[in-house]
């Protein structure tokens, strides 16, 4: 269905639904007084800190802090988008969900397009997989075979195989109805531009679905049976498949054991297709690019350890020190990330084949902790006896632990490095202590007012301050705790044209709630959900927000007016740091630019 939920839809929804019901088909509840209790299904623990409220229909654990309604609860467990979450629970009740914008010609056909899209994915899928029984696919059935694939494991993943055929799966999926130009965007079919003729992308490959969490095909990835390069091909990056986000074989690992407790990422489809086959089924690949933060997060959000599996040559130890940064973030208390090193020449196939899954799982549960590996790393090459070289090796790890998020496991970083250095902790805990600046009196703007910068902060200490929350991030604020206010908005949006990350956000979010006419917090929040921007939005919102209600909107005509004016005349704080910045950037600046720069900073003076 195409246009926006509207809001009245989502509230008699939540009114109807009853959240102890929903959760408790999937966590066991015992009653506790007026509420109900079990462990929480969101991280590992051993005493129920999970509170289900029907009085308040809410659900909240004391341990990790995920907290929410009906909806975030089938949201965050099923891992479902927000508008699958609204059709899954109006389903329960049999209602139809309405769509505002339903009859925009457009609109219906952007959702008759990506429904085409996914039917066409599932298609290609099966067709995959009947070319691997028939006789042209022999000899990828043999190469399966020499690999040690059983046919139970085979169908489990749900491998095919691409004939060597220029357009063999082109012509099938348009006997079909599949027009060539879907075909094209959902990446199975190359367009060549000089001739302007397309043809399959997977030829002669060994084929692999990537599937979603809920086992929908999303896009492929192909092996060559050879030498030929490339071993490995993806679809590239589609209206439902992007790399950075999914991993081959979770949902797999899903489904052999719901109850998971660590997920071991490794290189290549055939490392899990092959540590399944030695009955290992905790294993998922990334899909030709480095562990991204999404990766990190969608994992943790099913387990509380993960084990990064890495060659133990040089370029391993490179990949590893990229995954220590990645994952450095997100270790907030209660997870646990290792470091496994294979022995050289050696990769997660080849070695459980040779010394079988008991001896892997050995290796799996001794893999380096991320604690261990992060001293390891810091020390490798450098002289700990010389002044200089501890002081750099002090460096990297100081600048690795404020990545973390504060909690017990980076007061214990710093405890370690006290240790093994001899300088008392509270030297270090000083110097990664913030720079705090007072938060200024929020109060409405008027025709005159400029940001206020005080002249006498250091840039570090100012850039601090700013970066905390600014101009555009209080009107973020205000819209996330107050989205009626949006009904005070200009109808042009050139204000928030800027180039930061919040003011693009906060056009994204003002064209939201103009769609949907939401009036609740929670559902603006549940549209950005599992995204970077949910994040910062998130942020917001449990951030108190310092201005009393009546004045809010005073508040916020002030800001757009100011941005307004900001639009059509740069301040001069606002050139002096445009041309600050080009020249820290290495650029040379003109004559003219110097000039400009020299009497701006002397003006301020």
């Amino acid at each position: 269905m195409a246009g926006q939920i509207p809001q009245r839809f989502i509230d008699d929804l939540l009114a109807r639904v009853d959240v102890v019901e929903v959760v408790g088909e999937r966590v066991k509840l015992k009653k506790a007084g007026r509420n109900h209790s079990g462990l929480c299904p969101f991280h590992q623990e051993k005493s129920p800190s999970f509170t289900v409220s029907a009085d308040k229909q809410f659900y909240h654990c004391f341990g990790c802090g995920a907290h929410g309604n009906a909806l975030r609860f089938l949201m965050e467990y099923d891992k479902l988008r927000f508008p699958e979450a609204v059709e899954q629970l109006a389903s329960r009740l049999g209602m139809e969900v309405p769509r505002e914008g339903a009859d925009d010609p457009r609109a219906q056909a952007r959702e008759k397009k990506r429904k085409e899209g996914v039917n066409l994915l599932e298609m290609s899928a099966s067709y995959f997989r009947e070319r691997l029984k028939m006789p042209e696919g022999q000899v990828a059935r043999e190469y399966l075979e020499q690999r040690g694939v059983s046919d139970e494991i085979r169908e489990l993943f749900g491998i095919g195989y691409a004939p060597a055929q220029w357009e063999a799966l082109k012509r099938h999926l348009g006997g079909q109805g599949v027009d060539e130009s879907v075909q094209i965007e959902y990446g199975l079919l190359v367009h060549h531009e000089d001739s302007g003729r397309s043809y399959d992308r997977f030829r002669d490959r060994v084929v692999f679905p990537i599937r979603d969490i809920r086992g929908r095909t999303l896009g492929f990835g192909g092996r060559v049976m050879g030498d030929a390069k490339p071993k490995y091909l993806n679809s590239p990056e589609t209206p439902v498949f992007h790399k950075g986000r999914e991993l081959y074989g979770l949902y797999e690992a899903r489904q052999a054991s719901p109850k998971l407790e660590r997920l071991l990422i490794v290189e290549g489809y055939m490392d899990v297709v092959a540590l399944a086959q030695y009955g290992i089924h905790n294993a998922v690949a990334t899909l030709g690019t480095a562990t991204t933060a999404d990766h990190l997060r969608r994992l943790f959000r099913l387990v509380s350890e993960v084990v990064f599996c890495f060659d133990g040559d040089k370029a391993g130890r490179q990949a590893a020190a990229r995954a220590l940064e990645t994952v450095l973030p997100e270790m907030i208390d209660g997870r646990q990330a290792r470091f496994l090193f294979l022995p050289e020449g050696e990769d997660p196939d080849s070695l459980v084949r040779r010394e079988g899954a008991s001896a892997f799982e050995d290796r799996v549960v001794c893999a380096s902790p991320l604690s261990e590996f992060l001293f390891e790393h810091a020390a490798q090459g450098r002289d700990l006896a010389q002044l200089e070289s501890r002081e750099r090796y002090v460096s990297q790890v100081l600048s690795a632990i404020e990545k973390m998020p504060q909690g017990v496991l980076k007061s214990l970083m710093l405890t370690e490095l006290s240790r093994r250095t001899g300088v008392e902790q509270s030297r270090f805990e000083a110097l990664l202590a913030p720079v705090v600046a007072e938060e200024p009196e929020l109060m409405p703007f008027d025709d005159a007012m400029e940001p206020a910068v005080d002249e006498g902060q250091s840039p570090q200490r100012r850039r601090k301050s700013s970066a905390a929350l600014g101009l555009m991030g209080r009107t973020l604020q205000l819209l996330v705790h107050e989205p009626r206010l949006v009904e005070r908005l200009p109808e042009s949006l050139e204000w928030c044209d800027g180039q930061g990350d919040d003011a693009r956000l906060c056009r994204d979010v003002i064209e939201l709630l103009r769609a949907g006419g939401y009036s609740s917090a929670q559902v603006l929040l549940m549209h950005f959900h599992g995204s970077e921007d949910g994040e910062r939005l998130a942020a917001l919102a449990r951030k108190e927000l310092l201005i009393p209600g009546p004045a809010r909107a005073a508040e916020l005509d002030g800001l757009v007016s100011y941005f307004q004016r900001a639009c059509k005349t740069p301040s001069r704080q606002q050139e002096i740091d445009t041309l600050l910045a080009k020249q820290q950037s290495g650029e040379r600046l003109s004559s003219e630019e110097r000039s400009r720069l020299m009497s701006l900073l002397a003006a301020r003076d």
